[in-house]
């Protein structure tokens, strides 16, 4: 099988788009998936992106984690945009359909991608830790010495742990408050590893910051990957609004891969 694709990232969050308007990519075989996001033996990604044809959207996206799973994904999406663009899409505000329903995005003038990301209602606490889903769930945990946490470690302890078993594990994320800006890391759930950046856990790390520091819109995110800037309206304790995501999503390359 010949498939033509082009690589997208980011913030270094890095994914294969395929352009499938046409219908014809095989998406029940999770394994070609797999295949084609591995590092040594195919392209290599966080994640595998299909844009599709939609009655009543500009286009649908379909995300793939690097295990073959499927989730929404915030940089993913951000990038489905400047890729929609790049094959004929033209728009000024998109609306397309993702796994967790329909979002906004706009093309900026100095080529980043705002999205609209679902309201928030509610989060739990841990100790001083914060658990909030933004389309996936994000484990927070915020540290002082964010360069010294063993994360891999850590984040697979939480991850696999006894509190998300049961719902299918989560995304760790790691948090250092600076001055002007919150550093993040991230244990990403279907990479299981480190990710140079998450879209929905940077958003739930502002959210999280907005609860225990009071923070106001926007917060200003740097991930090992960039910078990446989240706007909300918070309505009472633990409600938030009008939630965007703004950064980045630029094409690296494309080419075409033989899989047998």
């Amino acid at each position: 099988m010949e498939i033509n694709f082009w690589k997208y990232h980011g913030t270094g969050n890095d994914f294969v788009m395929i352009d499938d308007r046409d219908s014809v990519f095989p998406d029940a075989n999770k394994e070609l998936v797999v295949a084609l996001c591995h590092r040594r033996f195919g392209i290599g990604s966080d994640g595998l992106i299909l844009i599709r044809n939609h009655a009543e959207y500009d286009f649908e996206m379909i995300f793939f984690n690097p295990d073959g799973s499927q989730s929404f994904c915030g940089n993913g999406s951000r990038c489905a945009v400047a890729f929609a663009r790049d094959i004929g899409i033209k728009k000024e505000q998109y609306r397309f359909l993702s796994t967790d329903g329909s979002h906004e995005a706009y093309l900026l003038e100095n080529g980043e991608v705002k999205l609209s990301m679902h309201s928030v209602q509610g989060y739990t606490t841990y100790g001083d830790d914060l658990f909030i889903h933004t389309g996936s769930p994000h484990y927070i945990r915020f540290c002082e010495k964010l360069d010294e946490v063993d994360l891999i470690a850590v984040g697979r302890a939480v991850r696999y742990g006894d509190l998300f078993k049961s719902k299918g594990g989560t995304n760790v994320n790691f948090v250092q408050v600076a001055s002007d800006r919150v550093r993040v890391r991230t244990y990403e759930r279907g990479v299981e590893d480190e990710t140079w950046s998450c879209g929905t856990g940077v958003t739930a790390v502002a959210l999280a910051s907005a609860i225990k520091y009071a923070h106001t819109s926007p917060v200003n995110i740097a991930v090992k990957g960039g910078d990446l800037k989240v706007f909300f309206t918070r309505e009472g304790e633990d409600r938030f609004s009008d939630i965007w995501l703004q950064g980045p999503a630029q094409a690296i390359f494309k080419g075409q891969i033989l899989m047998r």
